[in-house]
C-alpha cells in the first residue's frame, strides 16, 4: 500500500503534524508490510502526483475567517483535474477554535466538499466531542462528526500528539477494512 501525505503550510504548523504523522504511521505494527508513506508539500509537488497513491492523507489549515491556505488555494482549480477514482482519502485540518470560533476548521471542510464528487473512499471521520467552536464547514450534517481530524495548536496543543496517535489506529483500522 502506497501512501502519501499532500499537505500545504504557512507557519510549519500543518508540516509538522504532517512529519508526525508519518512517523506515526511508519511505526505503527498495523501498518500492511511493504508499505510506504511518502510526504509531499504541494508548494513543490503538483497535485496531479496525487493520482500514483493507493492512500491519501490531505492536510490543510484554516486561515482568519474560514480562508484556505495559501498554497491550496493556489493550487484549488487543480483539484478537480485530480481523478481519485478507487483511492483511500482522508483529511486532517487545523484550525482555531476560540478565536475563529464561526470557522473553526472551515478549510477542511472545503476541501472535502472539493473531493466529494470523485469516486473515492473516505475514512478518518473524528468526533466532535471535546472542542468548542460555534459553527465549521468541516462537521457532518448530523454535527457529530467532522470530517477528517480537527487539530487545534492554539488552544489545545496538549492534545495534538493523543489525537493523531489515535487517527493514526483509526485510519489504519479503516484502510485494512477496505483492502481486505
Amino acid at each position: 500500500m502506497n501512501i502519501a501525505i499532500f499537505y500545504g503550510s504557512t507557519t510549519c504548523y500543518t508540516e509538522m503534524t504532517a512529519e508526525k504523522l508519518k512517523v506515526l504511521l511508519e511505526s505503527d505494527p498495523a501498518l500492511p508490510e511493504g508499505s510506504s508513506v511518502s510526504l509531499h508539500n504541494i508548494k513543490q509537488q503538483p497535485l496531479q502526483h496525487m493520482q500514483d497513491y493507493d492512500v491519501l492523507i490531505l492536510g490543510i489549515s484554516t486561515w482568519d475567517f474560514g480562508e484556505l491556505q495559501e498554497d491550496w488555494e493556489a493550487h484549488w482549480d487543480d483539484i478537480a483535474g485530480v481523478d481519485l477514482d478507487g483511492k483511500i482519502v482522508a483529511i486532517f485540518g487545523m484550525g482555531d477554535q476560540i478565536g475563529y470560533t464561526e470557522w473553526f476548521v472551515d478549510a477542511m471542510g472545503m476541501l472535502s466538499d472539493a473531493i466529494a464528487g470523485q469516486n473515492c473512499q473516505r475514512i478518518g471521520f473524528w468526533s466532535t466531542a471535546g472542542y468548542e467552536f460555534e459553527k465549521s464547514k468541516a462537521v457532518t450534517p448530523d454535527g457529530e462528526w467532522f470530517v477528517g481530524l480537527a487539530l487545534d495548536e492554539e488552544n489545545q496543543y496538549d492534545q495534538t500528539d493523543s489525537r493523531l496517535l489515535g487517527w493514526t489506529s483509526q485510519i489504519l483500522a479503516e484502510m485494512t477494512e477496505l483492502t481486505s
